[in-house]
């Protein structure tokens, strides 16, 4: 099968990819949850991140040099094996996940993750310490929701960001994790037949979007404000997320 020639499909997955790259080079950092969603308006939610894996791991390995020298290693040997356990039940069982319970999934974290950023963190607390058992456990969530729909974010900063880590360690840490778990997915997404050639063949196609979208992530920290930036964003990623809800309880309840 050829790759994907549909033009709504690129109307969807180039500015998707972009706003990925812009997350990753650390410019608005929770809204690379957004690519899933966009693309799945067009194409299947699995296949959608199918053809972002690739993509992710070339940002990964940008990220990674940058952050060689600046990440939490405790955090990540409880994390990570976590995460591969999420992915793994994730990977059993996603030929039992439908379309739209995929959508279903992907629309309520956008919704959720929306939510949470209106109605805002309550009153500041005291650095949480490190916990193996939240950190295992919100790990697995993360290795799960990365699996079906790179939605990893959202868990990892459910236990991440109460440790109020130095700003360059927290994105270092953050940056080491979805690297191992991208890597990890590689596997069970080949075995689930995510690299045929025509998801291969779109995602080189998207590829040179990789480094623009990190390098313009790098110089709108720079040019832009966040705050206009973010309005933005999220009121998109609720408008996503609730077409997704749309689109998966019709198809499931209708």
């Amino acid at each position: 099968m050829d790759m994907i020639i549909d033009p709504w499909f690129y109307a969807a997955a180039v500015p998707a990819v972009l706003l990925v790259g812009l997350s990753k080079g650390g410019f608005a950092g929770g809204l690379g949850i957004l690519g899933v969603p966009m693309m799945a308006l067009v194409i299947s939610p699995l296949q959608a991140a199918g053809i972002l894996l690739p993509i992710l791991i070339v940002m990964d390995l940008m990220g990674v040099w940058a952050y060689r020298k600046s990440f939490h290693l405790k955090n990540l040997m409880i994390m990570v094996p976590g995460a591969a356990v999420g992915i793994l039940i994730a990977a059993l069982t996603a030929s039992y996940l439908s379309d739209n319970f995929v959508r279903l999934l992907v629309g309520g974290i956008a919704v959720a993750f929306a939510l949470d950023h209106w109605i805002g963190r309550r009153a500041a607390a005291a650095p949480k310490q490190v916990n193996r058992t939240k950190g295992t456990a919100w790990g697995a969530v993360g290795g799960f929701t990365s699996f079906v729909a790179h939605a990893g974010g959202p868990p990892f900063q459910i236990y991440m960001l109460p440790q109020k880590l130095d700003k360059k360690l927290y994105v270092g840490t953050s940056v080491m994790f979805f690297w191992a778990v991208n890597l990890i997915k590689v596997p069970p997404y080949a075995m689930l037949g995510q690299f045929e050639i025509s998801n291969l063949s779109t995602s080189l196609m998207l590829m040179p979007l990789a480094p623009i979208g990190m390098w313009m992530g790098i110089k709108a920290l720079d040019l832009i404000p966040e705050e206009p930036f973010y309005r933005f964003a999220y009121a998109a990623l609720f408008l996503v997320g609730c077409k997704l809800l749309w689109d998966g309880a019709t198809g499931t309840f209708m």
